[in-house]
């Protein structure tokens, strides 16, 4: 389902080579009847806000959103498990369902960072993506109600997931959007303050196992591992591996 290609790209770190390819993502977006003819002008409206404006101040707008405190976080786990010894095993079970289906991934790349996660449904047949979506459904509704509050286009991203699971966006997110409203989000000074004190006490603490050496850096998760937009090919339903 290429859909979940250009979503994966869209909701990833921005690059130079987002940019290079915006007509090519435009394309597959004009042509993706997955999803609503509203939602595909939502996603051509996020790509061209990606496409149009300076590359450093959406990155920085982007590091902002989602890098910034737990609330928007990008990995799935962080919403389900939190620092929970349960997330090490609920990745290692990730990473084996990856590994099963002959998905490879970077060493450095977590395998619950949603863009990712995209890209393996991606790979798989319709029915099992549609299935992989609506297995984390109330997630995607939950970070489309706060990107929704936060008036940002990346709200799109999910939406459109919500959607190719078989739910009705409008309907789950009305019933969360009341709950959201009332959240203090956890990218204020005095929150991520707050935040690196707890972590340094648990640091000293020595209960480092459980994390099973997961990176407490919520946004750009894939660093230099990361696919860059030139390596995939809509014409082919595989994706690509991902560098090592």
């Amino acid at each position: 389902m290429r859909i979940l290609k250009v979503i994966s790209l869209l909701m990833d770190y921005p690059e130079a080579a987002l940019v290079a390819a915006r007509d090519e993502l435009a394309a597959a977006i004009d042509a993706a009847r997955e999803i609503s003819p509203e939602q595909r002008q939502a996603l051509g409206e996020l790509l061209q806000y990606l496409s149009r404006g300076e590359l450093m101040d959406v990155q920085e707008n982007y590091t902002e959103l989602f890098e910034r405190g737990r609330y928007l976080s990008l990995l799935l786990f962080e919403h389900v498990h939190g620092e929970s010894r349960d997330r090490g095993q609920a990745m290692v079970d990730l990473m084996a369902q990856y590994e099963e289906a002959g998905f490879a991934i970077g060493v450095k790349e977590l395998p619950d960072y949603i863009p990712l996660y995209l890209e393996y449904l991606a790979s798989r047949e319709d029915i099992e993506a549609r299935e992989g979506l609506a297995d984390v459904e109330h997630l995607l509704a939950l970070l489309a109600a706060r990107l929704q509050e936060r008036e940002s286009p990346y709200a799109a991203c999910f939406t459109a997931l919500l959607q190719i699971a078989g739910a009705d966006p409008q309907q789950a997110l009305g019933e969360l959007r009341e709950k959201v409203a009332a959240e203090v989000p956890d990218n204020s000074l005095e929150a991520l303050d707050k935040e690196w004190e707890e972590e340094q006490v648990t640091f000293l603490n020595g209960d480092s196992q459980g994390d099973c050496g997961v990176s407490r850096s919520p946004g750009k998760a894939r660093e230099e591992s990361a696919v860059p937009v030139h390596w995939v090919d809509f014409n082919n339903s595989a994706v690509p591996a991902s560098k090592a």
